[in-house]
């Protein structure tokens, strides 16, 4: 399937290596003015180049809107095709690999399941598919924004360096003003990490954390359609992914239930909102937000396109060795940012329309 959402709904196409990116976003609510500069300065966030700590191919990642919208920049309520050209690719780094599998990539699978790949960058398994799913959450979090719900990511972990259980504070006293925020040296450490694995032809997993906050309570479903599942799914959607959680998370089975117990606190006026003294639950029970801060990480494992040898085996079963080649980046997180946060606002838009 190319196709997210189930009331605001985004499909996409392209290939990396192909003219365009580009998808349609339907049931986006009409009437809306779009803030370009801001929806610019949230795809540039992901764009390609733009640093040292990222992969050299240098795209604008501009995104062209063909319909949807009027001369004045307010959505009209019918389906808002865009397209996102892609302009600085060298496929002639990827003839070798129409002939060998990478391992941890899709070559092998794709071949399973379609009979046929481009191998020109990944084609459709690339990261750069990426880009479709910023342009529409860029949108929706700009509708979003109206309706009080704030997304905020941060790159919380690469290799050994780590911001901790980040959430810490939150779980234990959510009343406390909280902002989901990285100090400067351990930015500056994780910076490190991620060069000393580009320099040695190597690469390094990741870790990026989301807080949502002013959502109401009552959003979600209970049993088939919980808006913790539709966040993991999201999440695990997005290229080299590897583990979600989300509240207490991984920490749950070393935990008691009576040290863990989200404790609701009496109103502070009648018909006003409940609050919980304590946020373990990470803002959702039983599959529907309950007015508390959500929040949640996403692991993502090292690129893994090595700038160096690699054993393998071609596409006819034979041992071979695949040399390096292309333009990468060698911490995914790192630009994993950006999309995080895209396809939580996708989510919860879809939740809200």
């Amino acid at each position: 399937m190319n196709t997210f959402g189930k009331h605001l709904t985004l499909t996409t196409f392209g290939e990396s290596h192909g003219p365009a990116m580009g998808g349609v976003i339907d049931g986006f609510p009409s009437g809306f003015k779009i803030d370009f500069d801001a929806l610019y300065k949230e795809v540039a966030k992901r764009r390609p180049g733009a640093s040292p700590l990222v992969t050299a191919r240098n795209e604008k990642d501009m995104p062209e809107f063909l319909s949807g919208i009027s001369p004045e920049g307010v959505t009209l309520g019918t389906p808002i095709g865009f397209i996102v050209r892609n302009a600085d690719h060298h496929s002639s780094d990827y003839d070798e690999m129409a002939r060998v599998f990478r391992p941890n990539h899709a070559d092998y699978t794709y071949i399973k399941k379609y009979g046929i790949r481009d191998h020109r960058g990944g084609g459709r398994s690339s990261a750069r598919e990426t880009v479709n799913w910023v342009v529409a959450g860029a949108l929706a979090m700009q509708w979003l924004e109206t309706k009080g719900i704030r997304i905020e990511a941060v790159l919380s972990q690469v290799g050994a360096v780590t911001a901790g259980d980040i959430f810490d504070g939150l779980m234990t006293n959510p009343e406390k003003p909280f902002s989901l925020e990285v100090n400067t040296d351990l930015l500056l450490a994780m910076e490190e990490e991620v060069k000393l694995a580009k320099k040695s032809g190597d690469s390094v997993g990741g870790r990026v954390s989301c807080l949502i906050t002013g959502m109401p309570a009552g959003i979600g479903a209970p049993v088939a359609d919980k808006l913790h599942a539709a966040l993991a799914g999201a999440m695990m959607s997005i290229n080299a992914a590897k583990g979600f959680e989300y509240g207490l998370g991984f920490r749950a089975p070393s935990s008691r239930g009576s040290e863990t117990a989200d404790r609701f606190m009496p109103a502070s006026e009648p018909g006003k909102p409940l609050r919980t003294v304590t946020d373990f639950s990470g803002g959702i029970q039983g599959g529907i937000s309950n007015g508390m801060p959500i929040f949640f990480s996403v692991a993502f494992k090292p690129t893994p396109t090595l700038m160096m040898p690699l054993e393998t085996v071609n596409t006819s079963g034979e041992a071979t060795v695949l040399q390096p080649a292309g333009r990468h980046d060698p911490c995914v997180a790192v630009r994993a940012v950006p999309v995080v946060k895209a396809m939580t606002a996708l989510v919860i838009a879809d939740f809200m329309v």
